[in-house]
Order: structure tokens, then sequence, then C-alpha cells
């Protein structure tokens, strides 16, 4: 199943800062653990997700660091705040309780006690 990126929109930065909140990580690996998690339904466009990481270096959410890597090309590793910390339990806060109204509205069946009171009329 392909997730589709105008549902995800809007929640790159809450999906970084939670994989930078289990330990530091580089951009290639980022969006290889996104697309493992979710079955290869979902990734990352290089652009978004480079985007992604200055706006969050701009807001002091993460911050880079260049690792040391003895072979293959240096990598610019990623690192979350305590501001990041912050904001992701913000964000994944109000992403559970927009998960919560949105499941109530898109709901295909009243709810028992409306469909009770048709009955009854």
């Amino acid at each position: 199943m392909s997730i589709t990126s105008d549902l995800i929109r809007g929640h790159t930065d809450t999906i970084i800062l939670a994989q930078l909140s289990v330990a530091d990580s580089y951009g290639y690996q980022i969006n290889k653990t996104i697309q493992e998690k979710t079955n290869q339904g979902y990734e990352l466009k290089e652009a978004t997700l480079y985007t992604a990481f200055r706006r969050l270096e701009e807001t002091g959410y993460i911050c880079s660091y260049w690792g040391n890597e003895t072979t293959g090309a240096r990598r610019r590793y990623y690192t979350i705040t305590p501001e990041g910390r912050e904001a992701y339990r913000i964000q994944k806060e109000e992403w559970n309780n927009s998960k919560k109204l949105i499941d109530i509205l898109i709901q295909s069946e009243p709810p028992a006690d409306e469909s009770n009171e048709k009955e009854v009329m």
C-alpha cells in the first residue's frame, strides 16, 4: 500500500524528529528507516528531506555535525536538541488528537445511540 504524500505533508518534521529521538543519524539512513518501517510504502524525496533538515536546524530543533568515517564519503549527522524533543512531544500529541478527530469524522456508521433515535421516530 502506498501512502499519499498529501496525507503526510505537514508531518515531515515530526517524522524526522521521531527518528532522531531514537539516535543520531544521517539523511540516507533516516530515509531508509522510514521506507523499512512503512514496508516501502513511504519515502521522503531527497529535496524534501534536506529542506526539512535546514528548517529544523534554523528553529534549533536539531544540530548537525560531520562524522569521521574512515571509508567512503563523510556523512553529515543530525542530532535532536532538547528544544527538538519538546517540539516532537507537542507535535506527536497534536497528531494523536487530530487522528482521533478524523477517526470520528470519517466513520461510515452512525453511533449506536443515533441509530436508536431514528428507529423510535
